[in-house]
């Protein structure tokens, strides 16, 4: 039984829990609903909980366990330096599960059979592949008589194991569902068993959400701490030159990559910010309905373009408009791609961000705000200085962080419209890069996952996660500093 045809028969349990647990409350209760603890419905709730959770638990764990489960096992055909080395380790279980998924191909195109797939010993490799071969499944040079023994194993364990899975799954089923029924009565406290299992799986997502991001963290941690084993940390962080080299002897400072990515991500917010602010000013305060009705769902389709398409945007139309009216004339520079070329185009791509955010935060402001300003004699300008936006303060700084670390974290502009030339410089009209787009690059192609210079990427990304921390920082302090209160 394949995974979905057993969620689907999770899902069969799960709706008999619900009409058999509804319909045996309403039974203890001699159809007198009012007799019940609970609603009908809490009861119908209480059994499908009980069929489809337990199952789900067990469903979990199983798929969680028996890779790693399996993993072991198949770790006695491989010398113990190569299984023991995680990058190798990856390398070859990614090589078995291959052959393995060839070698149930090749059964179910009835080129081998079950036991031929599993014992077949006799002429090394070269009757397997040519047998693979045959049924159109290709296997790569590299592929070795202890993969191809790995690969039969793997598949025989890994049957086994889905076996073993299902049947679990289906007694934790039907063994939950016999279960809610045996407790089912009209004093049954259906109700209050319900909401506490709501309550945990609210609990539980919230916990995934805090442990996704400690995960993200310490991931990123722990490859930061080995590349500070390979290539000096101070020559890191304090570096003036990006010289990446694959070959050795590469030159990785971040101050070129942390200065292009502060000096585009500026650029940008000069456009955004203002842009963005006085447009839900305006939206919110002075434009009519009609005029609202259609400056808001054009303004919110940029939100909705792919950056990709304003990458090109910024290569073919704005790119060559600078260097040619204001670069050029001006001897400032002589290539399209420059820190203004990608900073206008994230600044317009932001702009429905914070005037959308910022338009719903200033018309949340209660009117007796405004009605109270109006009647001491202040101007609808006043009333919108000293008023409003103070009083929307929290969630307009809200919305240019958002703006912010879009900007900062943008790779598709940058890489069309600024370049990839990591550089000091102040002007603004030459080509730079930022710290996402060097993520990329350093993390793109056929490279050593060992060498300083592909571990240098999450050394980056900490870098960008540390800024992120720092202006959330700055922002709690703004708001909690500026922040007034009414009631």
């Amino acid at each position: 039984m394949s995974l979905f045809l057993l969620l689907t028969v999770l899902g069969v349990l799960t709706i008999a829990g619900y009409v058999l647990g509804r319909g045996r409350a309403i039974a203890s209760a001699q159809g007198n609903t009012r007799d019940l603890h609970s609603l009908p419905n809490y009861y119908g709730w209480h059994g499908a909980i009980m069929a489809a959770l337990p199952a789900l638990a067990v469903l979990v764990i199983w798929l969680i366990a028996q890779p790693m489960v399996i993993e072991q096992r198949l770790s006695g055909f491989f010398p113990a330096a190569e299984f023991e080395n995680s990058s190798q380790r990856i390398l070859i279980m990614a090589d078995v599960r291959r052959v393995a998924e060839g070698l149930d191909i090749a059964v179910s195109r009835g080129a081998l059979s079950g036991d031929e797939a599993i014992d077949i010993r006799t002429g090394g490799d070269a009757s397997v592949r040519d047998v693979l071969a045959g049924v159109g499944v290709a296997l790569g040079s590299d592929v070795t008589p202890q993969v191809l023994e790995a690969s039969q194993a793997y598949r025989a364990l890994a049957g086994t194991g889905s076996l073993l899975r299902n049947i679990l799954v289906l007694i934790a089923s039907v063994a939950g569902l016999a279960y809610a029924l045996r407790i089912t009565n009209r004093a049954f406290r259906a109700r209050n068993r319900v909401e506490t299992v709501m309550l945990g799986v609210l609990m539980l997502a919230s916990t995934i959400a805090i442990l996704t991001t400690i995960g993200i963290v310490v991931s990123m941690l722990s490859e930061t701490i080995r590349f500070s084993s390979m290539y000096p940390l101070w020559d890191f962080v304090f570096g003036l030159t990006w010289q990446s080299n694959f070959q050795g002897n590469s030159q990785l400072g971040l101050l070129p990559l942390l200065w292009g990515t502060l000096y585009i991500s500026f650029v940008a917010m000069i456009v955004a910010v203002p842009t963005g602010l006085f447009t839900a000013i305006y939206l919110a305060e002075y434009a009519s309905p009609r005029v609202r009705s259609v400056v808001k769902p054009l303004i919110e389709i940029i939100a909705g373009i792919p950056t990709v398409v304003f990458g090109l945007f910024a290569l073919v139309t704005v790119g060559p408009f600078i260097r040619d009216w204001i670069a050029q004339p001006t001897g400032l520079g002589t290539s399209g791609s420059s820190v203004m070329t990608a900073g206008l185009v994230i600044g317009v791509l932001n702009i429905p961000f914070i005037s959308s955010l910022a338009d719903d935060i200033i018309n949340a402001v209660p009117q007796s705000l405004r009605d109270g300003s109006y009647g001491l004699g202040a101007t609808k300008s006043e009333t919108v200085r000293q008023v409003i936006l103070p009083a929307a303060l929290p969630g307009v700084v809200g919305a240019i962080l958002l703006a912010a670390s879009r900007a900062i974290g943008e790779t598709m502009i940058v890489v069309m419209g600024a370049g990839a030339a990591a550089r000091l410089d102040l002007n603004p009209f030459q080509a730079m890069t930022t710290i996402t787009v060097k993520i990329v690059s350093q993390l793109t192609g056929d490279t050593e996952f060992n060498s300083p210079e592909t571990l240098v990427a999450f050394a980056l990304g900490m870098s960008l996660f540390v800024i992120t921390l720092c202006l959330n920082i700055f922002a709690l302090w703004v708001v909690r500093k500026y922040r007034e209160q009414y009631e």
